[in-house]
């Protein structure tokens, strides 16, 4: 195997195992190199020091713990092998400008101090298109469920399926337009979880004879970053999480307050919700300011 097939497969194991122990003899070996040759082999692949990169990424993860669970900061310092709060606060603050109490109480979420996932394979980053919408006025359905932060890829695409298919019910025809508005907050009943709450929602001009009124909701309207997916059904929930972990922070964008979007378009001929392997497509748009 080449140096850059070496590489890949050591960062996919670092990604899985950042809050276990990662010393450098620990990385060398799982590589099996001595770590002097693997911090050079790293440093001429990646661009960047192993060591530096392992603790970037253990504040990133981090980062995303305080801001969707109520998890104790030493807790989470603790999880990612910092040897004390003191410890994980000068770090966090050396690479978000902050500490972690005011990143977590931030109405604001900004995404510059993320440091994305290497990535040696071909991958086409998400372009967005930033647009400004109006007030849109909908009616839909508003549930709520729990999940940890382990949970979040599998969970969130079993409970988007679970959610359309009661909430179309027996529809005759599909809507041209469906709305998927997400939003989250810290569990508070357990402090690893947060709690996710998916409205399903249409158009009230284009609501079938069949289906349920629901809730009238208020679209809130202002700048967004619009991205794109197409695709299995199945597979939308890591596009939305790579658009988190990757596609901001590199545009260095802060997400405001408010719900993110998804807009599908369904096939006409269509007339039974969306399957987990079935090809959709999805306007995914996220409350940004530049």
């Amino acid at each position: 195997m080449d140096q850059a097939g070496i590489i890949r497969d050591l960062l996919s194991w670092v990604e899985g195992h950042l809050d276990q122990p990662l010393s450098l003899d620990n990385v060398a070996a799982k590589a099996g190199y001595s770590k002097w040759h693997l911090q050079r082999m790293f440093k001429e692949v990646t661009g960047h020091a192993i060591g530096a990169y392992i603790r970037a990424r253990r504040l990133s993860k981090a980062a995303v713990a305080l801001r969707l669970t109520s998890r104790p900061i030493l807790d989470i310092a603790l999880q990612y092998r910092f040897d004390s709060q003191q410890t994980f606060t000068r770090a966090f603050k050396k690479q978000f400008s902050q500490t972690p109490a005011l990143y977590r109480r931030s109405q604001e979420w900004d995404s510059s101090g993320v440091r994305p996932p290497i990535r040696l394979e071909k991958w086409s980053v998400p372009q967005p298109e930033f647009v400004t919408l109006p007030l849109r006025h909908l009616v839909g359905l508003t549930q709520s469920y729990s999940c940890t932060l382990e949970q979040i890829s599998s969970f969130r695409s079993e409970m988007r399926i679970q959610f359309w298919h009661q909430y179309l019910g027996e529809v005759k025809c599909i809507p041209l337009v469906l709305y998927g508005l997400n939003d989250s907050r810290p569990s508070q009943e357990k402090d690893d979880e947060q709690e996710i709450l998916y409205t399903t929602a249409i158009d009230p001009q284009d609501a079938p004879e069949n289906i349920p009124n629901g809730q009238p909701i208020d679209l809130a309207g202002g700048e967004y970053a619009q991205f794109v997916y197409q695709g299995p059904s199945d597979g939308l929930q890591n596009f939305i999480l790579s658009l988190y972990g990757t596609c901001l922070p590199m545009l260095k964008l802060t997400r405001r307050q408010g719900h993110d979007i998804e807009q599908f378009y369904p096939d006409k001929q269509r007339l039974d919700p969306p399957s987990p392997h079935s090809i959709i497509r999805c306007e995914y748009l996220i409350p940004v300011r530049r």
